[in-house]
Protein backbone atom coordinates (compact mmCIF):
# COMPACT_ATOMS: atom_id res chain seq x y z
CA UNK A 1 0.00 0.00 0.00
CA UNK A 2 1.19 3.31 -0.71
CA UNK A 3 2.22 5.18 1.89
CA UNK A 4 0.43 8.49 3.28
CA UNK A 5 3.19 10.67 3.16
CA UNK A 6 4.63 9.81 -0.25
CA UNK A 7 6.54 12.38 -1.93
CA UNK A 8 6.44 14.87 0.92
CA UNK A 9 2.74 15.08 0.28
CA UNK A 10 0.07 14.12 2.86
CA UNK A 11 -2.47 12.70 0.55
CA UNK A 12 -3.91 9.68 1.81
CA UNK A 13 -4.75 8.90 5.37
CA UNK A 14 -6.58 5.40 4.85
CA UNK A 15 -5.79 2.18 5.85
CA UNK A 16 -2.89 2.52 7.95
CA UNK A 17 -1.91 0.09 10.50
CA UNK A 18 -2.74 1.47 14.54
CA UNK A 19 0.37 2.59 15.96
CA UNK A 20 2.73 5.18 17.49
CA UNK A 21 5.38 6.69 15.03
CA UNK A 22 8.03 8.66 16.74
CA UNK A 23 10.05 9.49 13.05
CA UNK A 24 9.90 13.13 12.72
CA UNK A 25 7.82 14.99 10.30
CA UNK A 26 8.54 16.42 7.30
CA UNK A 27 7.75 19.39 5.34
CA UNK A 28 4.66 18.94 3.96
CA UNK A 29 2.22 19.67 1.54
CA UNK A 30 -1.20 18.96 3.10
CA UNK A 31 -3.59 17.66 0.77
CA UNK A 32 -6.91 19.64 1.06
CA UNK A 33 -9.26 15.84 0.19
CA UNK A 34 -7.00 14.10 3.23
CA UNK A 35 -7.47 17.19 5.72
CA UNK A 36 -10.99 17.36 4.64
CA UNK A 37 -11.72 13.59 5.50
CA UNK A 38 -9.45 14.04 8.72
CA UNK A 39 -11.65 17.41 10.31
CA UNK A 40 -14.43 15.35 9.73
CA UNK A 41 -13.69 12.39 11.25
CA UNK A 42 -12.37 14.95 14.07
CA UNK A 43 -15.64 16.80 14.39
CA UNK A 44 -17.73 13.37 14.89
CA UNK A 45 -16.02 11.52 17.24
CA UNK A 46 -14.15 14.88 19.65
CA UNK A 47 -17.58 17.68 19.41
CA UNK A 48 -20.09 14.65 20.52
CA UNK A 49 -17.64 13.46 23.38
CA UNK A 50 -16.83 17.11 24.56
CA UNK A 51 -20.45 18.20 24.17
CA UNK A 52 -21.54 14.91 26.48
CA UNK A 53 -18.78 15.85 28.70
CA UNK A 54 -19.62 19.67 29.61
CA UNK A 55 -23.67 18.51 29.67
CA UNK A 56 -22.75 16.73 32.16
CA UNK A 57 -20.77 18.96 33.85
CA UNK A 58 -22.85 22.08 33.96
CA UNK A 59 -26.18 20.10 34.92
CA UNK A 60 -24.09 18.67 38.22
CA UNK A 61 -23.20 21.93 38.78
CA UNK A 62 -26.23 24.22 38.28
CA UNK A 63 -28.65 20.92 39.34
CA UNK A 64 -29.03 22.98 42.68
CA UNK A 65 -30.84 25.86 41.60
CA UNK A 66 -33.58 23.39 40.41
CA UNK A 67 -33.11 21.54 43.81
CA UNK A 68 -34.00 24.88 45.28
CA UNK A 69 -37.43 24.82 43.44
CA UNK A 70 -37.95 21.13 44.95
CA UNK A 71 -37.50 22.21 48.30
CA UNK A 72 -33.96 22.05 49.04
CA UNK A 73 -33.79 24.81 51.74
CA UNK A 74 -36.72 23.74 53.41
CA UNK A 75 -35.53 20.70 54.26
CA UNK A 76 -31.94 21.35 55.15
CA UNK A 77 -33.46 24.44 57.43
CA UNK A 78 -31.39 26.93 55.68
CA UNK A 79 -32.82 30.72 55.56
CA UNK A 80 -31.43 34.07 53.86
CA UNK A 81 -27.95 34.14 52.54
CA UNK A 82 -27.48 30.22 53.00
CA UNK A 83 -27.75 29.20 49.48
CA UNK A 84 -25.26 32.01 48.25
CA UNK A 85 -22.83 31.00 50.69
CA UNK A 86 -23.11 27.80 49.18
CA UNK A 87 -22.46 28.55 46.12
CA UNK A 88 -19.90 30.30 46.73
CA UNK A 89 -17.58 28.21 48.34
CA UNK A 90 -17.53 26.12 45.07
CA UNK A 91 -16.68 28.77 43.32
CA UNK A 92 -13.58 29.50 45.35
CA UNK A 93 -12.41 25.64 44.88
CA UNK A 94 -13.31 26.04 41.29
CA UNK A 95 -11.16 28.74 41.11
CA UNK A 96 -8.48 27.20 42.89
CA UNK A 97 -8.48 24.27 41.00
CA UNK A 98 -8.06 25.42 37.42
CA UNK A 99 -4.58 26.64 36.17
CA UNK A 100 -3.27 23.47 38.29
CA UNK A 101 -5.58 21.30 37.11
CA UNK A 102 -4.74 22.12 33.43
CA UNK A 103 -1.17 22.08 34.23
CA UNK A 104 -1.62 18.32 35.13
CA UNK A 105 -3.26 17.36 32.28
CA UNK A 106 -0.35 18.77 30.21
CA UNK A 107 1.74 16.26 32.06
CA UNK A 108 -0.22 13.22 32.47
CA UNK A 109 -2.28 13.16 29.57
CA UNK A 110 -5.82 12.54 28.80
CA UNK A 111 -7.07 10.47 31.20
CA UNK A 112 -6.84 13.41 33.76
CA UNK A 113 -10.35 14.34 32.26
CA UNK A 114 -11.56 10.97 33.24
CA UNK A 115 -10.65 11.43 36.44
CA UNK A 116 -12.48 14.54 36.62
CA UNK A 117 -15.81 13.18 35.05
CA UNK A 118 -15.72 10.28 37.99
CA UNK A 119 -15.12 12.91 40.53
CA UNK A 120 -17.65 15.38 40.18
CA UNK A 121 -20.38 12.73 39.45
CA UNK A 122 -19.25 10.82 42.86
CA UNK A 123 -19.58 14.15 44.61
CA UNK A 124 -23.24 14.64 43.11
CA UNK A 125 -24.13 11.33 44.23
CA UNK A 126 -22.94 11.98 47.63
CA UNK A 127 -25.13 15.38 47.45
CA UNK A 128 -28.45 13.23 47.88
CA UNK A 129 -27.79 11.87 51.28
CA UNK A 130 -26.64 15.63 52.68
CA UNK A 131 -28.64 15.80 55.96
CA UNK A 132 -27.80 19.30 56.93
CA UNK A 133 -26.23 22.64 55.55
CA UNK A 134 -22.98 21.94 56.74
CA UNK A 135 -22.80 18.84 54.21
CA UNK A 136 -24.06 20.59 51.18
CA UNK A 137 -20.98 23.20 51.92
CA UNK A 138 -18.41 20.08 51.94
CA UNK A 139 -20.27 18.71 48.71
CA UNK A 140 -19.75 21.97 47.47
CA UNK A 141 -15.93 22.44 47.98
CA UNK A 142 -15.22 19.13 46.41
CA UNK A 143 -17.62 19.29 43.47
CA UNK A 144 -16.16 22.82 43.15
CA UNK A 145 -12.63 20.78 43.31
CA UNK A 146 -13.74 18.47 40.50
CA UNK A 147 -15.21 20.32 37.79
CA UNK A 148 -12.46 23.03 38.06
CA UNK A 149 -10.22 22.13 35.06
CA UNK A 150 -12.88 20.06 33.04
CA UNK A 151 -13.61 23.00 30.90
CA UNK A 152 -10.38 24.24 30.23
CA UNK A 153 -9.14 20.71 29.66
CA UNK A 154 -11.82 20.34 27.04
CA UNK A 155 -10.39 23.44 25.31
CA UNK A 156 -6.92 22.46 26.02
CA UNK A 157 -7.35 19.02 24.22
CA UNK A 158 -9.74 20.52 21.27
CA UNK A 159 -6.68 23.35 20.51
CA UNK A 160 -4.20 20.31 20.27
CA UNK A 161 -6.22 19.26 17.11
CA UNK A 162 -7.47 22.06 15.47
CA UNK A 163 -5.88 25.24 13.52
CA UNK A 164 -6.18 28.73 14.91
CA UNK A 165 -8.94 29.41 12.26
CA UNK A 166 -10.99 26.09 12.73
CA UNK A 167 -11.25 26.32 16.66
CA UNK A 168 -14.09 29.12 16.83
CA UNK A 169 -16.81 26.86 15.48
CA UNK A 170 -15.55 23.97 17.64
CA UNK A 171 -15.33 25.28 20.56
CA UNK A 172 -18.54 26.90 19.97
CA UNK A 173 -20.07 24.16 19.10
CA UNK A 174 -19.08 22.01 22.38
CA UNK A 175 -19.19 24.99 24.52
CA UNK A 176 -21.68 26.80 23.33
CA UNK A 177 -24.45 24.75 23.57
CA UNK A 178 -23.53 22.47 26.00
CA UNK A 179 -24.87 24.71 29.16
CA UNK A 180 -27.89 25.54 26.54
CA UNK A 181 -28.55 21.29 26.00
CA UNK A 182 -27.77 21.01 29.41
CA UNK A 183 -29.91 23.66 30.80
CA UNK A 184 -32.81 22.56 28.65
CA UNK A 185 -32.24 18.76 29.51
CA UNK A 186 -31.72 19.56 32.88
CA UNK A 187 -34.74 21.26 33.21
CA UNK A 188 -36.48 18.58 31.61
CA UNK A 189 -34.74 15.85 33.86
CA UNK A 190 -35.56 17.86 36.92
CA UNK A 191 -39.01 17.44 35.90
CA UNK A 192 -39.49 14.23 35.37
CA UNK A 193 -37.60 12.96 37.84
CA UNK A 194 -39.61 15.13 40.57
CA UNK A 195 -42.61 12.61 39.07
CA UNK A 196 -40.61 9.45 40.26
CA UNK A 197 -41.96 7.86 43.23
CA UNK A 198 -39.71 8.46 46.43
CA UNK A 199 -37.67 5.63 47.21
CA UNK A 200 -36.35 5.11 50.71
CA UNK A 201 -34.54 8.52 51.83
CA UNK A 202 -34.19 9.73 48.25
CA UNK A 203 -36.89 12.25 47.88
CA UNK A 204 -37.75 15.08 45.80
CA UNK A 205 -35.08 16.75 45.11
CA UNK A 206 -32.44 14.64 46.68
CA UNK A 207 -33.61 12.47 43.58
CA UNK A 208 -32.14 15.57 40.44
CA UNK A 209 -29.05 15.06 42.68
CA UNK A 210 -28.63 11.20 42.37
CA UNK A 211 -29.92 10.36 39.34
CA UNK A 212 -27.47 13.05 37.99
CA UNK A 213 -25.05 11.29 39.53
CA UNK A 214 -25.38 8.31 39.05
CA UNK A 215 -25.51 9.42 34.95
CA UNK A 216 -22.15 11.73 34.80
CA UNK A 217 -20.43 8.92 37.06
CA UNK A 218 -21.13 5.85 34.45
CA UNK A 219 -19.87 8.14 31.71
CA UNK A 220 -16.89 8.81 33.56
CA UNK A 221 -15.70 5.16 33.48
CA UNK A 222 -16.83 4.83 29.91
CA UNK A 223 -14.53 7.63 29.10
CA UNK A 224 -11.33 6.20 30.96
CA UNK A 225 -11.96 4.07 27.40
CA UNK A 226 -12.22 6.40 24.90
CA UNK A 227 -10.90 9.47 26.22
CA UNK A 228 -8.54 10.64 23.34
CA UNK A 229 -5.09 11.07 23.78
CA UNK A 230 -2.49 13.60 22.46
CA UNK A 231 -2.57 13.63 18.83
CA UNK A 232 0.94 12.18 18.41
CA UNK A 233 0.10 9.00 20.04
CA UNK A 234 -3.87 9.02 19.36
CA UNK A 235 -5.61 5.88 19.44
CA UNK A 236 -8.43 7.68 17.45
CA UNK A 237 -6.10 8.38 14.42
CA UNK A 238 -4.21 6.06 12.41
CA UNK A 239 -0.24 6.27 11.86
CA UNK A 240 -1.39 8.27 8.46
CA UNK A 241 -3.75 10.70 10.63
CA UNK A 242 -1.19 11.18 13.05
CA UNK A 243 1.24 12.45 11.04
CA UNK A 244 -1.42 15.01 9.47
CA UNK A 245 -2.79 15.90 12.53
CA UNK A 246 0.17 17.15 13.68
CA UNK A 247 1.72 18.57 10.06
CA UNK A 248 -1.43 20.86 10.07
CA UNK A 249 -0.52 22.17 13.36
CA UNK A 250 2.99 22.40 12.82
CA UNK A 251 1.75 24.53 9.93
CA UNK A 252 -0.16 27.15 12.01
CA UNK A 253 2.81 27.67 13.82
CA UNK A 254 5.73 30.57 13.83
CA UNK A 255 8.29 27.89 14.81
CA UNK A 256 7.31 24.05 14.29
CA UNK A 257 7.82 21.72 17.45
CA UNK A 258 5.95 18.73 15.45
CA UNK A 259 3.95 18.41 18.46
CA UNK A 260 6.21 18.37 21.28
CA UNK A 261 5.67 19.68 24.10
CA UNK A 262 8.10 22.55 25.59
CA UNK A 263 9.30 22.15 29.98
CA UNK A 264 6.47 23.93 31.78
CA UNK A 265 8.18 26.70 33.34
CA UNK A 266 7.12 29.72 35.99
CA UNK A 267 9.09 32.24 33.44
CA UNK A 268 6.23 31.19 30.50
CA UNK A 269 3.33 30.53 33.32
CA UNK A 270 4.15 33.94 34.31
CA UNK A 271 4.15 35.33 30.20
CA UNK A 272 0.73 34.16 29.57
CA UNK A 273 -1.07 36.78 31.78
CA UNK A 274 -0.40 39.64 28.88
CA UNK A 275 -2.74 42.19 27.90
CA UNK A 276 -5.03 39.91 25.78
CA UNK A 277 -4.88 37.40 28.40
CA UNK A 278 -6.15 39.82 31.30
CA UNK A 279 -8.97 41.43 28.85
CA UNK A 280 -10.41 37.84 27.72
CA UNK A 281 -10.45 37.03 32.24
CA UNK A 282 -12.09 40.74 32.82
CA UNK A 283 -14.55 40.12 29.89
CA UNK A 284 -15.09 36.31 30.83
CA UNK A 285 -15.57 38.01 34.72
CA UNK A 286 -18.36 39.97 33.83
CA UNK A 287 -20.15 37.51 30.95
CA UNK A 288 -20.07 34.57 33.54
CA UNK A 289 -21.65 36.83 36.34
CA UNK A 290 -24.59 37.25 34.28
CA UNK A 291 -24.67 33.98 32.25
CA UNK A 292 -24.11 31.74 35.78
CA UNK A 293 -26.85 34.44 37.73
CA UNK A 294 -29.35 33.53 35.25
CA UNK A 295 -28.70 29.94 35.41
CA UNK A 296 -28.89 29.50 38.81
CA UNK A 297 -31.55 31.36 39.98
CA UNK A 298 -33.48 31.80 36.50
CA UNK A 299 -35.72 28.79 37.91
CA UNK A 300 -36.68 31.49 40.23
CA UNK A 301 -37.18 34.43 38.65
CA UNK A 302 -39.43 32.70 36.39
CA UNK A 303 -41.45 31.93 39.65
CA UNK A 304 -41.96 35.36 40.08
CA UNK A 305 -43.39 35.78 36.96
CA UNK A 306 -47.03 34.04 37.68
CA UNK A 307 -48.70 31.13 39.64
CA UNK A 308 -46.77 28.26 38.24
CA UNK A 309 -46.52 24.85 40.05
CA UNK A 310 -42.83 23.76 40.28
CA UNK A 311 -42.52 21.19 37.28
CA UNK A 312 -44.39 24.10 35.35
CA UNK A 313 -41.25 26.68 36.57
CA UNK A 314 -38.59 23.68 35.23
CA UNK A 315 -39.95 23.69 32.18
CA UNK A 316 -40.64 27.48 31.35
CA UNK A 317 -36.31 27.05 31.99
CA UNK A 318 -36.10 24.83 28.14
CA UNK A 319 -37.11 27.26 25.75
CA UNK A 320 -34.14 29.88 26.24
CA UNK A 321 -31.90 27.47 26.55
CA UNK A 322 -33.11 25.71 23.18
CA UNK A 323 -32.90 29.10 20.93
CA UNK A 324 -29.33 29.84 22.76
CA UNK A 325 -27.68 26.64 21.27
CA UNK A 326 -29.03 27.31 18.04
CA UNK A 327 -28.03 31.03 18.27
CA UNK A 328 -24.44 29.82 19.15
CA UNK A 329 -24.06 27.62 16.19
CA UNK A 330 -24.77 30.37 13.80
CA UNK A 331 -22.29 32.79 15.62
CA UNK A 332 -19.91 30.44 16.02
CA UNK A 333 -19.91 29.94 11.96
CA UNK A 334 -19.92 33.53 11.72
CA UNK A 335 -17.24 34.43 13.45
CA UNK A 336 -14.89 31.28 11.30
CA UNK A 337 -15.80 33.26 8.35
CA UNK A 338 -15.74 36.80 8.81
CA UNK A 339 -11.64 35.52 10.68
CA UNK A 340 -12.91 37.78 13.74
CA UNK A 341 -14.18 37.28 17.52
CA UNK A 342 -13.95 40.92 18.85
CA UNK A 343 -17.33 41.46 16.46
CA UNK A 344 -19.59 38.68 17.34
CA UNK A 345 -18.15 39.24 20.87
CA UNK A 346 -19.65 43.14 21.09
CA UNK A 347 -22.79 42.11 19.07
CA UNK A 348 -24.00 39.54 21.34
CA UNK A 349 -22.70 41.50 24.54
CA UNK A 350 -24.79 44.45 23.06
CA UNK A 351 -27.74 41.80 22.75
CA UNK A 352 -27.30 40.98 26.86
CA UNK A 353 -27.33 44.70 27.38
CA UNK A 354 -30.84 45.04 25.80
CA UNK A 355 -31.73 42.04 27.90
CA UNK A 356 -31.24 43.40 30.76
CA UNK A 357 -32.98 47.15 29.92
CA UNK A 358 -36.07 45.27 29.44
CA UNK A 359 -35.62 43.53 32.90
CA UNK A 360 -35.14 46.78 34.64
CA UNK A 361 -37.18 49.11 32.95
CA UNK A 362 -40.48 46.56 32.27
CA UNK A 363 -42.34 44.33 35.38
CA UNK A 364 -44.33 42.83 32.18
CA UNK A 365 -44.14 39.30 32.83
CA UNK A 366 -43.67 38.57 29.04
CA UNK A 367 -41.33 41.17 28.55
CA UNK A 368 -39.18 39.51 31.23
CA UNK A 369 -39.35 36.13 30.14
CA UNK A 370 -38.35 37.81 26.13
CA UNK A 371 -35.45 39.06 28.56
CA UNK A 372 -34.34 35.76 29.61
CA UNK A 373 -33.92 34.60 26.01
CA UNK A 374 -31.88 37.40 24.97
CA UNK A 375 -29.28 37.34 28.04
CA UNK A 376 -28.86 33.67 27.71
CA UNK A 377 -28.02 33.68 23.67
CA UNK A 378 -26.16 36.22 23.75
CA UNK A 379 -23.94 34.97 27.29
CA UNK A 380 -23.86 31.56 25.17
CA UNK A 381 -22.00 33.40 22.54
CA UNK A 382 -19.59 35.69 24.23
CA UNK A 383 -18.35 32.75 27.08
CA UNK A 384 -17.42 30.49 23.71
CA UNK A 385 -15.97 33.71 22.04
CA UNK A 386 -13.45 34.89 24.73
CA UNK A 387 -12.14 31.75 25.43
CA UNK A 388 -11.73 31.51 21.76
CA UNK A 389 -9.83 34.63 21.28
CA UNK A 390 -7.40 33.90 24.16
CA UNK A 391 -6.53 30.17 23.05
CA UNK A 392 -6.44 31.35 19.47
CA UNK A 393 -3.57 34.02 20.60
CA UNK A 394 -1.90 31.85 22.67
CA UNK A 395 1.17 29.67 22.14
CA UNK A 396 3.36 27.96 22.93
CA UNK A 397 1.91 24.93 24.40
CA UNK A 398 2.29 25.95 28.30
CA UNK A 399 1.08 29.71 27.68
CA UNK A 400 -2.13 27.82 25.85
CA UNK A 401 -2.52 25.60 28.52
CA UNK A 402 -2.38 28.61 31.35
CA UNK A 403 -4.33 30.53 29.25
CA UNK A 404 -6.99 28.05 28.79
CA UNK A 405 -7.21 27.45 32.58
CA UNK A 406 -6.54 30.79 33.52
CA UNK A 407 -9.76 32.36 31.72
CA UNK A 408 -12.50 30.21 32.97
CA UNK A 409 -10.36 29.71 36.47
CA UNK A 410 -10.23 33.43 37.34
CA UNK A 411 -13.51 34.10 35.67
CA UNK A 412 -15.10 32.03 37.96
CA UNK A 413 -14.50 34.80 39.71
CA UNK A 414 -18.02 36.37 37.98
CA UNK A 415 -20.06 33.11 39.24
CA UNK A 416 -19.35 34.32 42.76
CA UNK A 417 -20.59 37.98 41.97
CA UNK A 418 -23.62 36.12 40.31
CA UNK A 419 -24.36 34.22 43.72
CA UNK A 420 -24.82 37.77 45.11
CA UNK A 421 -26.07 39.83 42.84
CA UNK A 422 -29.29 38.27 42.58
CA UNK A 423 -29.73 38.30 46.70
CA UNK A 424 -32.63 36.86 48.30
CA UNK A 425 -33.88 40.58 49.63
CA UNK A 426 -34.19 41.44 46.03
CA UNK A 427 -36.86 39.16 45.33
CA UNK A 428 -39.07 39.10 43.25
CA UNK A 429 -37.85 42.03 40.62
CA UNK A 430 -34.13 41.50 41.34
CA UNK A 431 -33.72 45.21 39.98
CA UNK A 432 -30.31 45.41 41.56
CA UNK A 433 -28.62 42.67 39.90
CA UNK A 434 -29.95 43.22 36.78
CA UNK A 435 -28.36 46.56 37.44
CA UNK A 436 -25.51 45.11 38.15
CA UNK A 437 -25.25 42.68 35.59
CA UNK A 438 -26.31 45.69 33.11
CA UNK A 439 -23.07 47.62 34.20
CA UNK A 440 -20.89 44.70 33.74
CA UNK A 441 -22.05 43.18 30.31
CA UNK A 442 -21.55 47.63 29.31
CA UNK A 443 -17.61 47.50 30.48
CA UNK A 444 -17.44 44.20 28.23
CA UNK A 445 -17.95 46.21 24.99
CA UNK A 446 -15.59 48.75 25.99
CA UNK A 447 -12.98 46.17 27.01
CA UNK A 448 -13.60 44.31 23.79
CA UNK A 449 -13.08 47.54 21.49
CA UNK A 450 -10.20 48.27 23.41
CA UNK A 451 -8.54 44.84 23.30
CA UNK A 452 -9.26 44.56 19.40
CA UNK A 453 -7.41 47.94 18.70
CA UNK A 454 -4.75 46.66 20.96
CA UNK A 455 -4.08 43.59 18.51
CA UNK A 456 -4.63 45.63 15.81
CA UNK A 457 -1.71 48.13 16.48
CA UNK A 458 0.25 45.48 17.60
CA UNK A 459 -0.11 43.61 14.54
CA UNK A 460 0.98 46.61 12.81
CA UNK A 461 3.94 47.10 14.48
CA UNK A 462 5.02 43.48 14.04
CA UNK A 463 4.27 44.19 10.11
CA UNK A 464 6.55 46.54 10.11
CA UNK A 465 9.50 45.11 12.10
CA UNK A 466 9.48 47.26 15.05
CA UNK A 467 9.14 43.70 17.60
CA UNK A 468 12.58 41.88 15.56
CA UNK A 469 14.69 42.74 17.93
CA UNK A 470 13.27 40.28 20.11
CA UNK A 471 14.87 37.56 17.71
CA UNK A 472 18.24 39.14 18.94
CA UNK A 473 20.85 36.62 20.53
CA UNK A 474 18.07 33.81 20.99
CA UNK A 475 18.83 30.06 20.78
CA UNK A 476 16.69 28.15 18.78
CA UNK A 477 14.65 26.97 22.21
CA UNK A 478 14.11 30.22 23.15
CA UNK A 479 12.96 31.54 19.81
CA UNK A 480 10.67 28.01 20.36
CA UNK A 481 9.20 29.61 23.63
CA UNK A 482 8.86 32.98 22.26
CA UNK A 483 5.00 31.80 20.75
CA UNK A 484 2.99 34.82 20.66
CA UNK A 485 5.34 37.03 21.70
CA UNK A 486 7.58 36.03 18.30
CA UNK A 487 7.50 38.89 15.37
CA UNK A 488 6.12 36.92 13.34
CA UNK A 489 3.08 35.58 15.14
CA UNK A 490 -0.15 37.64 14.28
CA UNK A 491 -2.78 37.77 17.04
CA UNK A 492 -6.47 36.98 16.25
CA UNK A 493 -8.97 39.98 16.01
Amino acid sequence: MPSALEGGKVDSIEGEKLGVDDSPIPDVDIDPEAERRLLKKLDWILLPLFTMIYCCNFIDRTSIGNARVAGLETDLGMTGFDLNIALTTFYIAYISADIPSNLLLKQWGSNWLAFLVLGFGAVSIGAAFVQNYAGLIVTRVFLGLAEGGTLSALVYIISRYYRRSELVLRVGIFFGTSPSIAGAFGGLLASGLLRVPDFGMVKTWRKIFLIEGIITTVFGLVLLLIVPEDPSKSKILNAAERKLALARIDADQVIKTQGKKEKTTLKLVLRSFNFITIACIICYIMVNMSFQGMSLFMPSVIRTQGNYTTIEVQLRTVPPYVASAFWVILNAWISARIKMRSVPLFCNALIMAVGYIISVTTKNSKARYAACFLIMMGASVCGPMIMTWGTDNAAPDTVRAVVTGAIPGFGAVGAILAVWTYAPTDAPDYRKGNLANLAAISAVCLLVVATAIYIWDENRKRGRGDRDGRLEGKTEKELADLGCYHPQFRYQI
